[in-house]
């Protein structure tokens, strides 16, 4: 292949749309615009505007803040390990990582870390090293023999 072989796929690109080119496009006249007003003019930009009025968005008071730095955690159900233990994607005879929970296919990608949650029960005993984990979550693997480690950063 050399590059003036190059080509895009077909269907890949369409071309545009003329408007305003004769009643023969299916666009003419009136452009797809509809008749008169200020949304047929052109310039226009309307999204939150309420002709002159303070828009809603100003007058509601502000409250709180967002936080710059705050971590997003990847969340996990132990009723789902349970359910991937079930059917042999997770070993539960070995200690479960992140790295083993995201191998599975368990979790997508792991944020700023994974974070167990007490949702359905486990009844294998597991072995959890994790970044975060619920207080009833911790129980509740304690209470099927195994063990779950958060990490501390």
């Amino acid at each position: 292949m050399k590059l003036h072989e190059l080509r895009d796929n077909p269907g890949a690109t369409k071309k545009r749309m003329r408007v305003g080119r004769g009643p023969g496009s299916g666009k003419g006249k009136m452009g797809g615009r509809g008749i008169k007003g200020q949304k047929s003019r052109s310039g226009v930009a309307i999204n939150g505007y309420e002709g002159g009025q303070m828009p809603l968005y100003q007058r509601l008071p502000k409250r709180g803040f967002n936080k710059p730095n705050r971590k997003k955690f990847a969340v996990v159900n132990l009723g789902l390990i349970q359910k991937f233990i079930d059917e042999g994607k997770l070993n539960a005879s070995e200690t479960i990582t992140e790295e083993a929970l995201v191998a599975s296919g368990l979790v997508r990608r792991t944020l700023d870390g994974i974070r167990v949650l007490a949702k359905g029960d486990v009844t294998a005993k597991v072995e959890l090293d994790v970044t975060g984990a619920s207080k009833s979550a911790i129980e509740a693997v304690e209470k099927a023999g195994g063990s779950l480690k958060v990490k501390t950063a």
